[in-house]
């Protein structure tokens, strides 16, 4: 397993890469000012894995090899290691504050490890050994890798065959001898450049005439053929300024953008779906149900967050007796836990695949990520509530340190004693961080929108609700139909 300090550097060792971010060629991502948040933060999946308290969470014994490994490249094997997995992502959202970007990688790899299995169990394919092989060296080498699944879509109203540009969707534009070459792009990519390796998916069930579009593979992330766009985030250019304070959250943040495959050239040993359109919606519905498990773990850790952070402003200012501060605070721990009990319910109800892995309860996992949708704009609006106005109007810190009018912002914006005012200042930059500002992303946007927006949870939601069995239930008790299991006389 690599360090910290192994995974930081290692991302250097990657080769040229073409990334642009507000207009410009960024030769060094790894130290560039607005990207190395969200490089510390993919870092504390190895850190933590370093610390003997918490490597019973961070590692795992891998399936393939006997050998521990970081639980970010490992293969579930049991109920356990879906929960512990819950368990880990709270850990490392309470330890960063945002989004730590490498669990779309982990959702990826044990759902392509099982469809690969389905796929050549139907068709004598070899997917599975190719994969079986990436995979070995994943685990190996301790790689991130960036689960690509989501592709611009273009006219939502029609199919990726459709389109008037077939480039919406990534699909294979020529099959050769030694691999395939695609094109396409793969949009909201969490952790792009933090990541080794490329895995795309496709992004919804396919029908035959998709054929091209139904295709999943590995490039390496330095493959010359892509091209890196960074996405903008809120407030993002706080990380060019000279005061860490201002930013909020001062060494974490999460990283968005684009990824494009301009005529990317993928042999067949790193290619691992091409064609099987009937496989296509089983891959996205694995994947899918994976990462919202995963928002039970995330999404919570960043809760607890911003439950201390409000619970702290609150203290700051004096307030935290009142009964109706103590009911708001007790409101969004009621929340953040609902989310957490999800999460592990799913993973509690989780089953063995056909390939040996375990997926979670699907239904579960749905009804998990769908109040993800919900509960933490709630619990923002709390913790904005506690902030009060200065929240959204308070001085810069540049003022506060300016001999003109530093002063008068320390006397005036002072909180309660014995709390000095640059205690206050930072607490609610972060909750501004959290609901406003650039680690908004990590934490409301991903809520709505991350593994799929509200809709598509509903839609799994009704295919799994069995209103059959559950009419058939109360046929039964109300003596519409014959009730067996009445004793006799």
């Amino acid at each position: 397993m690599m360090t910290a300090e192994e995974y930081i550097e290692s991302l250097r060792q990657l080769g040229p890469r073409t990334i642009y971010l507000f207009g410009e060629r960024v030769e060094n991502p790894v130290d560039h000012p607005m990207i190395r948040p969200s490089v510390n933060a993919c870092a504390m999946t190895y850190r933590l894995a370093e610390i003997p308290e918490y490597r019973d969470l961070m590692t795992a014994t891998s399936a393939l090899t006997g050998r521990k490994v970081n639980r970010f490249v490992h293969l579930h094997q049991s109920t356990e290691d879906l929960v512990k997995k819950v368990r880990m992502q709270r850990l490392l959202g309470q330890m960063t504050g945002t989004c730590f970007q490498r669990c779309v990688g982990l959702d990826a790899l044990n759902a392509v490890w099982s469809t690969t299995y389905e796929i050549d169990q139907k068709y004598g394919t070899s997917y599975h050994q190719r994969f079986r092989r990436f995979v070995l060296e994943w685990e190996e080498k301790d790689w991130t890798v960036d689960g690509a699944m989501t592709d611009p879509k273009g006219n939502r109203a029609l199919g990726p065959s459709a389109q008037a540009d077939p480039d919406v969707y990534v699909h294979v534009v020529e099959r050769r001898a030694d691999g395939i070459v695609v094109r396409g792009a793969k949009v909201h990519q969490t952790g792009l450049l933090n990541s080794h390796q490329i895995l795309v998916m496709p992004t919804l069930a396919l029908k035959p005439e998709d054929a091209d579009y139904a295709v999943c593979f590995a490039v390496p992330a330095d493959d010359p053929t892509l091209i890196y766009i960074y996405g903008r985030q809120s407030s993002d250019t706080r990380r060019l300024e000279r005061s860490p304070v201002d930013m909020g959250n001062i060494h974490y943040g999460g990283q968005e953008g684009v990824i494009i495959f301009n005529d990317t050239f993928v042999p067949w040993e790193r290619v691992f779906m091409c064609g099987e359109t009937e496989f296509a919606g089983m891959l996205v519905e694995r994947f899918a149900a994976y990462h919202r498990q995963s928002y039970g773990g995330c999404k919570v850790g960043n809760g607890d967050v911003l439950i201390g952070a409000a619970a702290a402003v609150a203290e700051y200012q004096g307030v935290a007796g009142a009964g109706h501060i103590r009911e708001k605070l007790t409101e969004m721990v009621h929340l953040n836990e609902t989310l957490y009990a999800c999460g592990i319910a799913c993973s509690a109800e989780g089953v063995r695949t056909a390939a040996g892995n375990y997926l979670v309860n699907v239904l579960l996992a749905n009804v998990c990520k769908q109040n993800v949708t919900r509960f933490p704009y709630e619990i923002a609006r709390l913790a904005q509530d506690i902030a009060g106005g200065l929240l959204g109007t308070m001085p810069s810190d540049a003022d506060f340190s300016l001999p003109e009018v530093g002063p008068w912002c320390r006397k005036y914006l002072a909180p309660a004693a014995p709390f000095p005012p640059e205690h206050r200042q930072r607490m609610l930059r972060l909750i501004e961080a959290m609901t406003m500002g650039a680690l908004a992303v990590g934490y409301l946007v991903e809520s709505m929108h991350g593994a799929g927006s509200p809709q598509t949870q509903r839609i799994v939601i009704q295919r799994y609700a069995d209103l059959e069995g559950k009419k058939a239930l109360a046929r039964r008790l109300c003596g519409i139909d014959p009730d067996d299991l009445l004793p006799e006389g």
